[in-house]
């Protein structure tokens, strides 16, 4: 009995020293785990917002969204470029050297860039491809360029305007996205959905094409409408959640107030809640160039909120 004893925990102990994968696979956090990462979308507003002026809590996962890349062209009336991306971020104080800058400065930082945003100049920004296999290899080959010269780590998907199908919109990103992954280009990517209708049956048909490709989705929960409550919240999350099943949903707040549940009116309440429920993927701000004015406390909250030991 001693004997079989003993050869059982030498056999455990040989399977972890040979197979030390296993070890690994069994720690993985399941989606229904809590995450410390918070997102902050930066440069779209063009008010001289720094990546040094936001507060880096070095226990949280980092990540700056530069706003937005767009293929469209640079002309003072600008038309699409059939996935030929230009910057269209404050690429003066977001430069390619303050990127490099940030991310040395602290190890805890990754820096992305977002796709579409909702307009260009005075019109939308719509996702307007010629054809899918055009756009993709437009697309792969622009933005590839843009995310070597500023040395950055993912992608966001933050089309909010559509000429062309749900199907022709998740084959092109899709397809993108894998490509890029594939090619050691990007090591993340996340989808920017919020509960319109249109969108909606856009990032949902992506999301049962390539969901697995997708690490996060930055709902837009400030979206809804100005005021919602924090059990609304709540019923929002567990909808999204669903919506986008299996996926690593992120709560979200605007900087100005101007919709969904607001810092001020409980939405760490409901943030408190979702970790507690082990729920609470992340957070994501919108954005950096708004909370400049009020000292980013919002975002030394969330992130205090976040580095917190589950």
């Amino acid at each position: 009995m001693e004997f079989s004893k003993f050869l059982m925990i030498s056999l455990v102990i040989l399977q972890a020293v040979f197979n030390p994968f296993h070890a690994s696979i069994i720690q993985a956090a399941p989606v229904g785990s809590s995450s410390n990462l918070f997102r902050e979308y930066i440069g779209a507003e063009f008010n001289n917002v720094k990546f040094s002026d936001v507060p880096i809590n070095s226990n949280v996962e980092f990540h700056f969204i530069l706003s937005f890349a767009i293929d469209y062209d640079t002309s003072s009336s600008p038309s699409p470029t059939n996935g030929k991306f230009n910057v269209f971020w404050d690429s003066d104080n977001l430069s390619p050297s303050q990127v490099s800058a940030i991310k040395n400065q602290h190890s805890n930082v990754k820096v992305a860039l977002s796709l579409g945003g909702d307009s260009v100049s005075n019109g939308n920004a719509y996702f307007n491809p010629s054809s899918a296999d055009s756009w993709v290899s437009n697309a792969v080959a622009s933005l590839t360029s843009i995310i070597q010269q500023y040395n950055l780590d993912g992608i966001d998907i933050d089309y909010e305007h559509f000429q062309a199908d749900p199907e022709t919109f998740a084959d092109c990103i899709g397809r993108l996205i894998k490509t890029l992954k594939q090619n050691g280009v990007i090591s993340f990517a996340s989808i920017a959905p919020f509960d319109d209708d249109q969108v909606q049956s856009h990032y949902q048909a992506l999301w049962k094409s390539y969901g697995h490709l997708i690490d996060y989705v930055n709902f837009q929960f400030y979206a809804y409408d100005q005021g919602t409550s924090v059990s609304q919240f709540m019923d929002y999350f567990n909808t999204q959640s669903s919506n986008y099943n299996g996926g690593k949903v992120l709560v979200s707040f605007i900087s100005d107030g101007s919709g969904g549940l607001s810092p001020n009116d409980g939405f760490f309440t409901a943030c408190s809640r979702l970790k507690s429920q082990n729920q609470l993927h992340g957070i994501f701000v919108w954005s950096a160039d708004d909370s400049k004015a009020n000292g980013f406390r919002f975002e030394k909250r969330s992130q205090a909120l976040l580095a917190i030991p589950h």
